[in-house]
């Protein structure tokens, strides 16, 4: 049994939770690199090149790329041979996350109660999504989530009957009704099947797929690049003004379901696509 203390998880959140925010990824950049060069909008290939250059300014210069620096989403991998020491798992994770948007000085967004609307002052509590695996290692990733692309996410108990077309149509017209709301360029993230609350965890979790990397089931890999050649043709573009670049890319996940569902959900993920991660 391999033991971690909780200050190396600590110091591990903090120093992600400000990467997160500071350095857009690698894969993201190549993407609207390459979609800047097929843009047939004048406007949308402008935009195009803001984003670029906001984020070399946000690496460089080790600022938020996006003044809204999100709601703290974390997913774990517990290696089940690894013993936790020094205090509680959660409770490590959330300081981690408090230290890391405070000395990173990233704006605190979060409420402690929905209605009575009061700010905890430090984005804690996070949302952490824990798997336990095989192994005695922890890995940890980071997905901060801005409030715009968020509130443009949507879950849909479809009937069984209405099949691959009714998954299609939801799905562009979730990204149509959106607009320019959740700062397009979007990835798309879909998940298929589970139950209500599974099916929604599935898009959240197929954001942190690089860009470009296809499902492994063919079916699957053939339908994300129909609806991103799809949602690209709907017109909305960049920022929402207009142009052939409305996606980035579109992930997605699937699980069994019941034999009387078909849950289908869509969650909208903004230009900055952040997620970092770090092995313990």
């Amino acid at each position: 049994m391999r033991q971690i203390i909780t200050d190396t998880i600590i110091q591990a959140v903090r120093k992600i939770s400000m990467e997160a925010a500071y350095d857009l990824g690698e894969d993201v950049v190549h993407a609207i690199e390459e979609f800047k060069k097929r843009e047939e909008s004048p406007v949308g290939k402008g935009i195009l090149d803001q984003v670029l250059e906001n984020a070399k300014i946000a690496r460089n210069e080790q600022a938020p790329m996006c003044q809204d620096t999100g709601f703290a989403v974390l997913f774990v991998e517990l290696g089940q041979e690894v013993q936790i020491t020094g205090g509680d798992f959660y409770a490590a994770i959330n300081e981690g996350v408090r230290q890391g948007y405070k000395d990173g000085y990233l704006r605190k967004s979060i409420l402690g109660d929905p209605l009575e609307r009061k700010n905890t002052g430090d984005n804690t509590p996070a949302v952490i999504h824990t798997e336990i695996v095989p192994g005695d290692k922890i890995k940890i990733t980071i997905a901060p989530k801005g409030g715009g692309s968020e509130n443009m996410s949507e879950i849909k108990m479809l009937k069984p009957s209405e099949g691959l077309q009714g998954i299609k149509d939801f799905v562009i017209d979730r990204v149509r009704r959106s607009g320019g709301n959740p700062c397009p360029p979007v990835i798309v993230g879909i998940g298929i099947g589970g139950t209500f609350e599974k099916c929604a965890m599935l898009a959240k979790k197929a954001l942190l797929r690089e860009i470009g990397h296809r499902h492994p089931n063919k079916f699957y890999a053939d339908l994300e690049v129909e609806l991103l050649g799809k949602i690209n043709r709907l017109g909305i573009g960049p920022q929402g003004l207009g142009g052939t670049t409305t996606a980035l890319d579109v992930h997605i996940e699937v699980h069994p379901c019941h034999i009387a569902s078909l849950p289908v959900a869509v969650n909208m993920q903004c230009h900055a696509a952040r997620h970092k991660e770090v092995i313990l």
